[in-house]
């Protein structure tokens, strides 16, 4: 049945665009940190129609559906796992479904779903304009429809977690058909051939774009909702009722074939203020006053531990210095260069970590590439705060500085062009440092216990002290995160021999006691359970469970069956 399924499948998109082998699909089977299962064959198509075609073959054939963008997510979703599923996966990847389309003068736009945030930065700053996120995502290559279906939160604290209420989509029937649903608000036809192809042809007249019954293209509560620093809830979190809806939050339960979203415009004039302190007491009023005292909200407000600065510093350098030589646009290609060099390297009996020694010996010995006056604050303080903000703002926060600064415990410096771009690819470069870290390091760390938690926008003990029986588990740990919406990132590299497992379950427990969610940002994926109501939520969409099953630890099997079998 696979081998006649792969033969049709080359028919609707073409040979070269229907991978099979282990080396051909392994960087789409292989995640950035997990993942690995067997996949039948990795589907590429060009166009929305072939897209629908391929997937009409797929569910009539009862395999089972991964779709896969960047491949950029943190928590394993969008790639089959080794074991658990009763039928053969095929991946579909939607990278070559790259047009978009600005409509009402580019204050929303129709997007398929290979689009880049990246991309979609670019067609929208000659207008003034800016997508959801531009920082962070942006740096490697995720798309504005992973974004959507794992309601990414994203860095910028205006706008809240990546939301849409309008998306032409497909969905399984509980009888088993394959079903197309148009909620864009825009009329495209009556069949899906019809919808489809007028997606593909790049035309959308403006008389057929309605406000879709009043939908929204953003969460457009967020500013007003993260200002509620008294509120014992996250601002955001990924299973936060508020914000599932229909593709958001769809974590690969649906077919997204297009989206429909709000585009912000973009502040004249930005600044960015690095503040270092000793206590972090000192940052919590930072974030209390200006989330209740400042008139216009910063863009972003992101904070790094000295331990993430550290490890983004020598870890995370090669990725810092491609990005700032190349361009973020060029990070996808390299990841997959680096991935068709591992799967040889592994083929070979050489493992999968020949590249990241190679890229680290390189460097080590490369001059160091941090401005003088980070590496001073890194010296004097653990903590660190970057602030950026834009226009009127701009004043605002001057004025709220000079007049904190310096205090007992910290201090700020107003950053020039070069010190604000180093400050932000630090800060994003931390994720890459530490999985550069966990393959340099093989003989001494067991694995990675990545977390993304958010806590109570009221919580003012923001920052983990972990018991000792905890700390002698660990070789390393790292703190980073939104910190104006609270939503942290707390990576632990668990020293060889620990059970990774019962470190995570031990941290989590405190962190339940806190107050917190998880995840807040990355979705569940493979690595976190699914409370009942997103489970429920992800039953709904997909009641055969054909699309993406087991995320959040749910069940694998055909129409959610047990998976012990029974």
């Amino acid at each position: 049945m696979s081998s006649m399924l792969v033969d049709a499948l080359r028919s609707v998109v073409g040979p070269r665009h229907v991978l099979t082998g282990e080396v051909a699909t392994r960087r789409f089977r292989r995640g950035y940190r997990y993942g690995g299962g067997a996949a039948v064959a990795v589907v590429r198509p060009g166009t929305l129609l072939e897209m629908w075609s391929a997937l009409k073959l797929i569910v009539e054939a009862r395999h089972i559906v991964i779709f896969q963008a960047a491949n950029t997510g943190l928590t394993g979703g969008s790639t089959p796992q080794a074991e658990g599923y009763d039928r053969p996966v095929v991946i579909v990847s939607t990278l070559r479904l790259n047009h978009l389309s600005l409509i009402r003068s580019g204050e929303e736009v129709v997007c398929q779903p290979g689009v880049t945030l990246e991309r979609l930065e670019a067609a929208l700053a000659p207008i003034g304009r800016e997508p959801h996120s531009v920082i962070g995502s942006t740096c490697i290559g995720a798309t504005v429809t992973g974004g959507i279906c794992n309601n990414s939160g994203g860095a910028l604290v205006r706008r809240g977690p990546a939301f849409t209420q309008m998306a032409l989509y497909a969905r399984v029937a509980p009888d088993g058909t394959l079903e197309l649903v148009n909620n864009l608000g825009i009329a495209l036809g009556d069949t899906p051939e019809e919808m489809l192809k007028a997606l593909d042809a790049g035309r959308i007249p403006e008389d057929r774009v309605s406000d879709a019954g009043g939908r929204w293209g953003s969460d457009r509560e967020y500013a007003q909702h993260v200002r509620d620093v008294t509120a014992a809830s996250p601002a955001r979190y990924n299973a936060d009722p508020r914000r599932l809806y229909e593709a958001s939050g769809s974590a690969g339960h649906l077919a997204v074939f297009a989206l429909r979203l709000d585009t912000f415009a973009a502040d004249r004039k930005t600044r960015v203020f690095y503040v270092g302190s000793r206590d972090p007491a000192e940052l919590a009023a930072i974030r209390a006053d200006i989330l209740t005292r400042f008139e216009h909200l910063p863009i972003a407000g992101e904070y790094m531990h000295e331990t993430a600065y550290d490890a983004s510093r020598r870890y995370g350098k090669d990725l810092f210095l491609f990005i700032r030589t190349f361009g973020a646009r060029h990070v996808p290609k390299a990841y997959a260069w680096k991935g068709r060099f591992d799967a040889v390297t592994a083929r070979l009996g050489l493992g999968t970590a020949v590249s990241d020694r190679i890229l680290q010996w390189i460097s080590d010995v490369l001059p160091n590439h941090l401005p003088p006056r980070m590496e001073a604050f890194r010296a004097r303080y653990p903590h660190h705060l970057l602030l950026k903000v834009g226009d009127e703002g701009v004043a605002e926060a001057s004025r709220y500085f000079a007049e904190r600064f310096p205090s007992a415990d910290g201090d700020v410096f107003e950053c020039n062009e070069t010190e604000a771009q180093a400050a932000f690819l630090t800060r994003f470069a931390v994720g890459g440092a530490i999985v550069r870290y966990r393959s340099v390091h093989p003989r001494t760390v067991e694995d990675i216990v990545a977390l993304d938690i958010a806590l109570p926008r009221n919580a003012v003990d923001w920052l983990e002290v972990l018991p000792r029986k905890i700390e002698e588990k660990l070789e390393f740990k790292m703190y980073c995160g939104h910190f104006l919406c609270h939503v942290l990132h707390q990576e632990y590299l668990v020293r060889k021999g620990e059970d990774c497992d019962a470190v995570k379950d031990a941290i989590l427990a405190l962190l339940t006691e806190r107050g917190a969610k998880y995840p807040a940002e990355h979705n569940v994926g493979h690595l976190y359970a699914a409370d009942e109501a997103l489970a429920a939520f992800y039953r709904e969409l997909d009641p055969t469970n054909s699309f993406n099953p087991g995320v959040g630890k749910t069940s694998k099997r055909l129409n959610w069956g047990c998976d012990c079998g029974c």
